[in-house]
């Protein structure tokens, strides 16, 4: 089993980072061998849509959970919706989070965090003014209740995996219907330019 760790750095020592859409790493560990790879987030800057696009570039890598801690409701929509569990990191390395889940320690994320999380206006003491002096200050984390030990996660059922089979037919026919839309709009340019 693979699973996704949003990490401030690129090895199984770095710290757990507790955003999702907006960390800077990923740490892809099979919990089998150990073994690991990290991949950098190019969404962690974006303006909008983060946490959707982060989603879907973990899903290409085979992962199976992700554990970070706050998703916000775009984020955890997707990965609900391609059928990755999330899980509630309460910091500490990769390596220490890696061990709490095999462990059974930490809970499933069962609804999504506030909306924006880990950009400028979700952070304590960002921007200038507010009487704090300029510059930005420290991402704010609210504490987090201890966590109940949990079972493991379950293999997939195979009506699971129907509906999975499912839902990426849909996903399928809704890419096809874009891609004819986008050759359409296209070749309408094309021809509007030439006519001028």
């Amino acid at each position: 089993m693979k699973v996704a760790v949003s990490a401030l750095g690129t090895d199984l020592d770095s710290p757990v980072d507790l955003r999702f859409g907006r960390t800077q790493y990923y740490v892809i560990v099979d919990m089998e061998t150990m073994a690991y790879e990290s991949i950098s987030n190019p969404h962690m800057g974006a303006s909008g849509g983060a946490g959707i696009q982060a989603a879907q570039m973990i899903s290409n890598y085979g992962v199976q959970a992700v554990i970070s801690g706050v998703l916000g409701p775009n984020a955890y929509q997707t990965l609900q919706a391609i059928g990755i569990p999330s899980y509630q990191a309460t910091g500490g390395s990769v390596r220490e989070t890696i061990e709490a889940f095999k462990a059974g320690l930490l809970t499933q994320v069962n609804q999504p965090g506030p909306s924006h999380f880990g950009m400028a206006g979700g952070m304590a003491g960002s921007g200038m003014g507010r009487g704090r002096g300029m510059g930005r200050g420290q991402a704010y984390y609210p504490p987090q209740p201890p966590m109940p030990p949990q079972p493991p996660p379950t293999p997939a059922k195979a009506d699971d995996l129907e509906e999975l089979k499912k839902q990426a037919g849909q996903l399928n026919e809704q890419f096809n219907t874009i891609m004819e839309r986008i050759s359409k709009l296209e070749k309408k340019a094309k021809e509007d330019e030439e006519k001028s």
